[in-house]
């Protein structure tokens, strides 16, 4: 019944409004399905609910939340990735709350910026699982606040309960930012911003018209995961398959696995997934893919590199992979998070540009095989807002192809910082040069425009500036993980440290998985990698130092945190094992 094509969608400004919509009109049909790896090797147990079902939950929850917080108060969601997850998040959407989507307590790695997060939101309750029960009501003990299990919340609780009249213009939920260059912060997201932003994201990855299934593993506490596994199959009425992060890491042909079982899927990922997968899955695991019905496969990472693409389509062609179905996009939790995409069906865009200008600022075009050249992926064309390079210190509009900072103005863009006016001020207030209206969101990003594709280059306070001259740290990146086997991909940083003469360069990066520290050569690494970045980006590293696997500090949407990094590297924590 789920192959046909779905009924067309009325014009909602809440997803409250569109799950009582699609439980009355197609109330059998199946709208969310969590797919569990109980063991390894496992194919999967489904369990899904329809939208009738899903209404049924949704009401329930709602009911006994609203007997713990009153209207605008915070929910904090710390459960497992799950059916429960998203129940929880629509009750609290439901019952007039402010939804605040986060994790158990037990997520390694992020028990300190959980700390902080709920010690931000105040939430008046907490919703979890009866899997994590003890876990998370020892962890907010000291908190004293109210913790509710979702599956153990009758169906019979929202018996004569009255949901209040959903309003578009409140604070539907707090999206915490991922924390990649400063302390995290919750975003205000209204209903009407999260509803336009779903309908932004469909129509520009062609779910709008024709039938889709939105299959995914990213954790649903992160933007992008809450957007496409919850916010757009709802405002559309699809089914929604999704899986746990933690079950991807340990297999990731789970992920094609289910790309293979749901033809015309549309699917995200950050670019190291996609260099995880063509690495990883064996041939044996390939002999069941059929990834030739896939409508798009998202990537939301800074930078998306044509070169992950390219790896990808090399290890799944023989599965029947489109090279056209990669769409390498750009957004951000201000955003409520898709600002511009690439539309599948289109070749990549692929722009190699002249290194020494973009430290200049100007986007020039080089020849793609010049080692001097920067090789980066068009993110595509705004998304129903529109979007501006600015100078961020004139606040004057700069024409194509020069760099500055990217602008976003529309109705996706979120209210502001919950609690923090001053930086809401600053961020999401901002005015162009000429007395033009305010209201336009400082996104931090730099990038430019060329041939009408929106390019991200990186993150204004991640600028290592050496000698007056730019460098993007993320290209010296990509230049030290291509010199040696050694390094891990991805897991590496680049930051300034400050010097007697200026800013000093500093590499912190983990070695691969597959050696140990004592078997690498690693004054040899280091001439390596010193050589290289020298000839390429005319630099010279102060240091070089290379650690354990799992050592370089992540952002909860699995960025290499780069300030935090350096924090650590200037406290000396990672005296040990270090190249010099």
């Amino acid at each position: 019944m789920d192959s046909r094509r779905p009924p067309l969608a009325p014009a909602y400004r809440t997803l409250p409004e569109y799950v009582r919509h699609w439980a009355e009109t197609t109330p059998d049909r199946r709208a969310f399905t969590f797919v569990e790896h109980p063991v390894s090797g496992s194919r999967g147990v489904h369990r899904t609910l329809t939208w009738r079902r899903l209404e049924v939950r949704v009401r329930a929850l709602a009911a006994r939340l609203a007997q713990e917080a009153g209207p605008g108060e915070r929910v904090a969601l710390l459960c497992p990735q799950g059916t429960d997850y998203i129940t929880g998040f629509l009750a609290a959407l439901t019952a007039g709350l402010v939804a605040v989507p986060l994790y158990p307590p037990g997520l390694p790695g992020h028990g300190d910026r959980l700390v902080a997060v709920l010690a931000d939101a105040r939430p008046a309750a907490v919703l979890t699982t009866s899997r994590v029960l003890a876990e998370v009501t020892d962890f907010c003990e000291r908190a004293e606040v109210p913790v509710v299990a979702a599956d153990q919340v009758p169906d019979a609780t929202a018996q004569d309960w009255p949901a209040p009249e959903p309003d578009p213009e409140a604070t539907a939920y707090l999206q915490y930012t991922s924390g990649s260059t400063r302390t995290p912060a919750g975003v205000e997201i209204t209903h009407a911003n999260v509803v336009a932003n779903a309908h932004q994201a469909l129509s520009a990855y062609a779910a709008d018209t024709h039938p889709v299934t939105c299959v995914g593993w990213l954790p649903l506490y992160h933007d992008m995961g809450l957007v496409l596994s919850v916010a757009a199959p709802v405002a559309r009425g699809l089914l929604s398959v999704l899986m746990d992060p933690a079950a991807f890491l340990h297999e990731p042909a789970r992920w094609l696995r289910l790309l293979t079982a749901h033809p015309r899927a549309v699917s995200a990922a950050p670019n190291f997934a996609y260099d995880y997968c063509a690495s990883a899955v064996t041939d044996a695991q390939k002999a069941d893919l059929r990834l030739a019905g896939i409508t798009a496969l998202i990537n939301g990472s800074e930078p998306v590199r044509p070169g992950t693409a390219d790896r990808f389509h090399a290890a799944f062609a023989a599965q029947g992979l489109d090279a056209d179905v990669h769409c390498p996009s750009y957004g951000l939790a201000e955003a409520t998070v898709f600002v511009s995409a690439a539309r599948p069906g289109e070749p990549l865009a692929r722009f190699a540009l002249d290194r020494d200008a973009l430290a200049t600022g100007k986007a020039l075009p080089a020849r793609p095989d010049d080692p001097r050249a920067v090789l980066l992926a068009g993110c595509g064309t705004p998304a129903g807002q529109r979007v501006r390079i600015v100078d961020p210190v004139s606040r004057a509009a700069l024409p194509e192809g020069e760099v500055g900072e990217i602008w976003v103005r529309g109705p996706n863009v979120g209210r502001g910082y919950w609690n923090n006016e001053p930086q809401s001020r600053r961020v999401f207030g901002a005015a162009l040069a000429g007395g033009t209206p305010d209201g336009w969101l400082r996104t931090g990003d730099l990038g430019t425009v060329l041939d009408g594709q929106l390019i991200v280059t990186g993150r204004l306070k991640d600028l290592i500036v050496v000698d007056g001259r730019n460098h993007y740290p993320q290209d010296v990146e990509a230049t030290v993980q291509d010199t040696h086997p050694a390094v891990r991909r991805d897991r590496l940083a680049a930051f300034g440290v400050p010097g007697e003469a200026g800013e000093r360069v500093v590499v912190v990066a983990e070695h691969a998985r597959t050696t140990s520290l004592a078997e690498i050569d690693v004054p040899g690494l280091e001439r390596a990698v010193r050589s290289a970045v020298s000839s390429r980006h005319g630099l010279r590293l102060a240091d070089v130092v290379l650690v354990a696997p799992g050592t370089v500090p992540r952002t909860s949407s699995g960025k290499v945190a780069r300030a935090l990094t350096r924090t650590r590297y200037l406290e000396g924590a990672y005296a040990a094992g270090t190249a010099r």
